[in-house]
């Protein structure tokens, strides 16, 4: 028998606890399968699929999941939806996810932060001393039992902690798209970004450890130091720094350097054209196979990583089905909040995602929302009502301004101050350009008192604090600061 071999697995932070394996008495590994290939198969099959006997353990397999198996597992099959299977069921979700992942598992950690409700200005967001610190070895169902509401308190999703290079929104975002490039024996991964971009960055790396080319698009100019996640993409990929002007055409940038990978003899894919064909695994030809990924991996594909991230973070022992949630998120693309909703729809959860916009206004990312939808409608075999549902035509993400607005990119005076007392006090590494917008939202719902209605402030960290290495070159005055200042 082939000896199995796991692939190198992404670092994971451990779960908030280890409620199934602990009950059960299973080996944390016991539900994944490994392909020659080695990439890593799971099933996303709950802790009810399996029981103990008093002489063996059983692992009991759905029709469907057994089906995957049998045929690989290819990423490019989807559900058929002629059995009437419902929108917003655990059956429809479990055929969804039922595929390969670049995550060996969706597990992460949660994490309370707490600050005090008596002395806390919410017209002051730069108040960090306020931050009476973060509690990392919580259990859910406990703690939120025993809130005590004179603290106001917010939990954090550290997706931040998945790895140090590919992490929070970049690493869910991936997580169901580089399968579904191997099964189309993909050579060359095209993608664009801005220069410190942290996607561009992810891509490179999990191209590199597949063996694949990536080139990637940056806008602006080369900047004197390569830093930060701009370094990382110039040492995994081939980098081309576009001009500002000709990058606001990215489409049409995307299209041409795919079709010049390519060459004559090569071929160029798209998402769309995949997902519609269902082609399945496809043979190695000679020539390139070029595929685009759109900016901040903003394609239909995309959206499975979070989903699956929903449907981890709605078991029992964790954030539960039941109870209303304020999900916070900071909204680049706005990908990652469409993600979101779009599994907490599937699952019929009480939760809100709240995204912070930061790089367009809304009417961008209602079309965004709008066109996301409409492709996973197509491409996923959603049931037809779904676009008549009340609730998607009138939006699913509540989009909010950032508190304390800017042109995207910009960072006001006391903002690095803010990130350097929040790591001291909690431990926790946010940047002012995404995550601490993400931060002050959470902070300011919390000071609004809707913890003290029973619901939970969730923040999902999206990662990119390598970022701030790019933003020391370029506010240079706001980091010698940090030098001078005297807690």
């Amino acid at each position: 028998m082939m000896q199995l071999q796991a692939i190198p697995k992404m670092a994971t932070a451990g779960s908030v606890s280890t409620f199934t394996t602990t009950l059960l008495n299973l080996p944390p590994n016991v539900s994944y399968l490994f392909r020659s290939r080695g990439t890593l198969i799971q099933t996303e099959i709950g802790a009810s699929a399996y029981f103990l006997t008093t002489t063996k353990l059983r692992l009991l397999h759905s029709k469907t999941t057994v089906a995957a198996l049998e045929n690989e597992f290819s990423s490019a099959k989807f559900t058929d939806t002629s059995q009437g299977v419902r929108f917003g069921g655990e059956e429809f979700l479990t055929r969804l996810l039922a595929r390969r992942w670049t995550l060996a598992n969706p597990d992460t950690k949660i994490s309370k932060v707490m600050f005090s409700a008596t002395d806390t200005n919410i017209h002051d967001f730069s108040a960090s001393h306020l931050f009476l610190g973060v509690d990392t070895d919580i259990c859910m169902p406990n703690d939120v039992l025993g809130t005590d509401y004179s603290n106001q308190s917010f939990y954090i999703v550290r997706d931040d902690l998945l790895h140090p290079l590919i992490n929070g929104n970049k690493a869910r975002k991936l997580d169901g798209v580089l399968p579904l490039i191997e099964d189309n024996s993909v050579t060359d991964v095209v993608t664009c970004g801005g220069c410190q971009s942290a996607h561009a960055a992810a891509t490179a790396v999990l191209c590199a450890e597949r063996g694949l080319r990536s080139h990637l698009l940056l806008r602006g100019e080369q900047p004197e130091f390569l830093t930060g996640y701009n370094l990382m993409s110039t040492i995994y990929g081939n980098v081309t720094y576009v001009p500002r002007s000709i990058y606001a055409n990215r489409e049409k940038v995307l299209k041409s350097q795919a079709d010049l990978v390519a060459g004559n003899s090569g071929s160029v894919l798209w998402f769309d054209d995949i997902l519609s064909t269902s082609l399945g695994k496809q043979p190695r030809s000679h020539g390139r196979r070029v595929i685009v990924i759109n900016e901040g991996a903003g394609d239909a594909i995309a959206l499975l990583g979070l989903i699956r991230l929903v449907k981890y973070l709605s078991q029992d022992h964790l954030l539960g089905k039941h109870r209303v949630i304020k999900f916070v998120v900071d909204a680049g693309t706005g990908t990652t909040a469409i993600g979101l909703s779009l599994g907490a729809l599937c699952l019929g959860l009480p939760w809100e995602v709240t995204a912070v916009m930061l790089a367009d206004r809304i009417d961008g990312y209602k079309r965004q929302e709008k066109r996301l939808i409409s492709e996973f409608r197509k491409h996923f075999d959603v049931p037809l009502d779904l676009g008549r549902d009340e609730e998607v035509n009138g939006g699913i993400v509540n989009w909010v301004e950032r508190l304390r607005q800017r042109k995207f990119g910009n960072v006001l005076d006391g903002e690095v101050e803010t990130c350097r007392q929040i790591a001291q006090k909690t431990g926790i590494l946010v940047d002012p350009i995404y995550t601490l917008a993400a931060w002050e939202m959470a902070a300011f719902l919390s000071q609004k008192g809707v913890n003290a209605n029973g619901d939970l402030v969730v923040l999902l960290h999206t990662g990119g604090t390598l970022g701030l290495f790019g933003l020391a070159q370029r506010y240079k005055s706001y980091f010698n600061d940090l030098k001078n200042f005297v807690p």
